[in-house]
């Protein structure tokens, strides 16, 4: 494979004088003469300062750590600015090696490799870490207030330096953001195998991360942040807009067909980051009017300036206001309030403005570092006290959640549909002494607990997408070119569309949304970063549409393509209060599943593999695992996607079926007629009345 040499702008100047291209610099690694230091830019998105946990002891190891990645005749002039970063921080993020090129997803060819799938691999962390579509960029966070690709800017740099080196018989082996290295293996094998946070079980609290990634020895890589498969705030959307037009179905309206008026219903949710800024934009898409509050001015300003929210309000009675106006004439809008959430709960419930859909996605798997900002707190407060003062912060958010969740309670008494959207909102409000268990339900044993208001999985996602088989199916045009794109999305309109003329009528609405999405995609303007997109689909869908692009691939039309896939999705995760809380036979607390899946795709054709500890509920919490595979055109790129897309998807489909879910039933029976080596251990029912006198 020919090594790409395409001259890019120059961005820095060794220490000789020599201008050094972007290819070298990636070539480079970790430079052997110390880079200027950094000016911190607080024009950016930083991360909160973390706790202060480690002990004088621990903080020397964790200096010793950081700097293991040097050579010896640095560590004098970079032991007080690290330390200074751990004071200061609470992380040592290594600012001076960032690099100085601008971070974004060029085009695959622009990447120095040996091998094209390391190419691929490039393209999508640097989109991971664009400032256009990461959280916490100068941090190496993606999303979700911790959810990183690297724990500093070593990792990064060795990472590409090593994905440049790479060839088709080697596997860059990943431990939690620390590349350990390249190693041996063959063209069939996985490029790169990722983990992140798998800690032992009894080291997963929320402290125990908090010590080890300020130790420098682990990350939480959520799902696609450490998994280099993120595609900016467009993969929420689209699971956010198949939610809210299934939520406002529940409720008997009917989502808005584009040029008609909306459906009057007002959907009042928090958070506008990384993941939950895709709300405005999804509510828009079904015709609501979406009202969602968010304390960080600067995640307002990203989201109103790229278009995915409509209006700015700052007063909560010209918010109120304005909502009634938009109810009366049944508008399509949505609106960002530059306040706290609890406060428009309370307000609205004050003024019995009507909430038809409620729900919360703030980063309550994170409460004490950023994830959740309490009532009565600006947001500067809030952040000097949750380092500063932790427990006093501790006290404030949990009052915040109480409050929260009875104002929600007192809009669900009058009428409100509210959903958990798998944030851990009402475990962390059942954690801080919330009113928010179903009758008996504290009391009850974990399989039989419940909460008073369902998870969007138990009531909506699960068995109307999940087990039937449907998904977050998703693809990256490595050419970074727009018509690319289009043409991708024509194909997969194209064979929905063929595939929903023969399906059975048990799967013909989700057909339906989203041929509706994919054809409103271009016109939705959802691309934030790499030229990406997404769609629900089962293995049926995932596998026709993959061979339709490596045809066109093979043909020259178009460039290669990256599939992946969220972990969210049918197979990948086992989170008993999110994608796994629709199975009822006690087997939703094991992880078997997210692990099996990531070992099968990693021998069934996988380019790269991952799995995490912790994901959008939490560490510790939940297992969860990803890929992503190359299309170049090839033969045995058609062999791979067969393989892998089929089991990646067909693994879950039999776990829930084995739970008796109804839906998987149905869905893996389909499954085996239609793939005769496929032979699943199928649940035989019990009768209740054998078990009643039991």
């Amino acid at each position: 494979m020919r090594e790409v040499t395409f001259t890019d702008k120059p961005d820095r100047i060794d220490k000789s004088h020599h201008i050094m291209t972007f290819q070298e610099q990636i070539k480079e690694g970790i430079p052997s003469e110390l880079p200027d230091a950094k000016v911190y830019d607080k024009t950016v998105n930083h991360a909160p300062r973390r706790k202060d946990i480690l002990s004088p002891k621990e903080k020397k190891l964790a200096l010793r750590n950081a700097l293991r990645y040097f050579d010896k005749k640095h560590h004098e002039a970079l032991l007080p600015e690290f330390a200074e970063e751990l004071r200061r921080y609470g992380r040592i993020y290594m600012y001076r090696f960032r690099p100085d090129y601008a971070m974004y997803a060029r085009p695959v060819d622009e990447y120095p490799a040996r091998c094209r799938q390391a190419a691929a691999i490039m393209l999508m962390i640097q989109n991971n870490l664009d400032p256009a579509v990461a959280q916490h960029p100068h941090e190496l966070i993606t999303y979700g207030g911790n959810g990183a690709v690297f724990q500093n800017w070593a990792q990064y740099r060795l990472v590409m330096q090593y994905l440049s080196e790479m060839t088709e018989e080697q596997t860059l082996v990943m431990y939690s953001g620390h590349p350990l290295g390249l190693f041996p293996s063959h063209r069939e094998a996985p490029r790169v195998v990722v983990t992140n946070g798998m800690m032992i079980p009894n080291y997963s609290a929320p402290d125990d991360w908090e010590r080890f990634n300020a130790l420098g020895v682990t990350q939480y890589g959520q799902m696609t942040a450490g998994s280099y498969m993120y595609i900016g705030p467009q993969g929420i959307v689209h699971g956010t807009t198949i939610t809210v037009m299934n939520a406002l179905r529940k409720i008997g309206k009917t989502p808005s067909v584009p040029g008609e008026e909306g459906t009057g219903a007002v959907f009042l949710t928090s958070g506008l980051g990384g993941m939950s800024g895709a709300q405005p934009k999804a509510g828009n898409i079904a015709g609501c009017i979406t009202v969602c509050a968010e304390v960080n001015p600067k995640a307002v300003h990203t989201r109103h300036s790229q278009g995915w929210v409509d209006e700015v309000v700052t007063d909560l009675d010209l918010l109120g206001k304005r909502v009634e106006k938009a109810i009366a004439a049944r508008e399509i809008v949505s609106m960002a309030y530059l306040g706290n959430i609890v406060d428009v709960w309370e307000h609205f419930d004050r003024e019995n403005i009507p909430v038809a859909l409620g729900s919360d996605q703030t980063s309550l798997h994170n409460p004490w570092a950023g994830g959740y900002y309490p009532a009565g707190l600006s947001f500067e407060e809030a952040n000097t006290m949750m380092s500063e003062a932790p427990q006093v912060f501790r006290n404030h958010v949990q009052e915040s959640l109480r409050r929260q969740a009875a104002a929600i309670n007192r809009h669900a008494a009058a009428g409100t549909y509210f959903f958990d959207y798998g944030n851990a909102f009402l475990l962390e409000a059942s954690r801080a002494g919330a009113d928010v268990w179903a009758s008996g339900g504290q009391q009850a044993g974990p399989e039989e607990r419940e909460f008073r208001y369902p998870s969007y999985v138990q009531d909506i996602m699960g068995p109307m997408c999940f087990d039937y088989g449907f998904g977050p199916f998703r693809w990256v045009c490595a050419s970074g070119n727009p018509d690319d794109l289009a043409r991708t999305d024509a194909i997969a309109c194209e064979i929905l569309e063929e595939i929903r003329r023969n399906s059975p009528e048990e799967i013909q609405q989700q057909m339906a949304d989203n041929i509706r999405w994919i054809r409103g995609a271009q016109e939705n303007k959802l691309v934030v970063g790499s030229q990406a997109r997404i769609l629900y689909a089962d293995a049926e869908g995932r596998m026709k549409i993959a061979e339709a692009f490596n045809r066109v691939i093979a043909a020259g039309e178009i460039g290669e393509v990256i599939l992946g896939r969220d972990h969210h999705d049918v197979s990948g995760t086992d989170s008993p209060y999110r994608e796994t809380s629709n199975i009822y036979d006690g087997s939703r607390f094991t992880a078997d599943m997210a692990i099996h899946n990531v070992i099968g795709d990693s021998f069934r054709g996988a380019t790269w593999v991952s799995i995490h500890n912790g994901g959008g509920v939490g560490w510790g919490e939940v297992i969860n695992g990803g890929f992503g595979m190359v299309l170049d055109g090839t033969k045995e790129a058609g062999n791979r996607l067969r393989s892998m897309l089929f089991w990646d998807v067909n693994n879950g489909i039999a776990r829930r079926s084995w739970g008796r879910n109804r839906e998987a039933v149905f869905a893996i029976n389909r499954a085996m007629q239609m793939e005769p080596k496929l032979k699943v251990t199928l649940a035989n029912d019990v009768e209740d009345k054998l078990l009643e006198n039991i």
